[in-house]
């Protein structure tokens, strides 16, 4: 467990020194989003019985803890292997590489906590609309561990910078869009539909706005969450063992 103390404190470090772009940049889209979509367009609008900023503010929490979660390791972890050249270092070092697996997917993790965190005081000084509760937290923080999980993985497998841009385009920027973070999913078409429900972003959206849901449901959406993590994690953490 030393060699998980010693990641997590080098990560906690960097963040320290990057303390204040770090916030303001966490806080740049979510404001964006809030002011354009929830303020702006939405304004008297209402969905599902619902108005759309307290539609909305659930949905920008879940993609901003996706991008940062998922953006803060698959960077690391690419830079550290292809710039830097850093990534060699743990590798003969003592650390069990599922330890360094992980550490960084918990680093990662608190990344995204960090801006909901964030995104979650701002709104609560505007608006009463966003409504938390012991399982709305539990959700985004599986999201945030999965992504972060997921960003791991990528950021062992991709093989230059241009190819991480890449899947960022092709991957997460559309399930930014389409997973239900601006508009009902039952919106889109049938057999798009189905693909999107395979999405783990798709699970987080409709978990966090709980209203009309079963406990069997709330359950399905943890429980997927919960199975792309130990995926991803397994996937991440024998890739990595591959690489040493």
């Amino acid at each position: 467990m030393n060699g998980l103390y010693g990641i997590l404190w080098q990560e906690f470090v960097v963040f320290k020194r990057k303390f204040m772009g770090t916030t303001i940049s966490f806080l740049i889209s979510p404001i964006l989003y809030l002011v354009a979509f929830g303020w702006g367009l939405g304004s008297g609008v209402e969905i599902d019985g619902v108005s759309y900023m307290a539609f909305i503010i659930p949905g920008i929490i879940g993609m901003n803890t996706m991008m940062t979660s998922f953006s803060n390791t698959a960077n690391n972890i690419n830079i550290s292997r292809i710039f830097y050249k850093t990534f060699e270092d743990y590798m003969i070092s003592p650390i069990n590489m599922t330890i360094f697996a992980l550490g960084k997917i918990i680093a990662g993790a608190f990344y995204g906590i960090y801006s909901a965190t964030l995104i979650i005081i701002m709104v609560s000084i505007f608006t009463n609309d966003l409504v938390i509760t012991p399982y709305f937290i539990l959700i985004a923080l599986l999201n945030c561990f999965v992504f972060s999980a997921l960003g791991f993985l990528i950021g062992l497998v991709v093989n230059s910078h241009s190819d991480m841009a890449k899947f960022t385009s092709f991957v997460i920027t559309p399930m930014s869009f389409l997973c239900g973070t601006f508009f009902p999913i039952d919106k889109m078409p049938e057999i798009l539909r189905w693909v999107i429900y395979l999405l783990p972003l798709t699970h987080t959206n409709i978990a966090m706005r709980t209203s009309g849901e079963t406990p069997g449901q709330m359950a399905l959406h943890a429980g997927v969450l919960v199975a792309y993590l130990i995926a991803l994690f397994i996937l991440g953490a024998i890739h990595c063992k591959k690489v040493e």
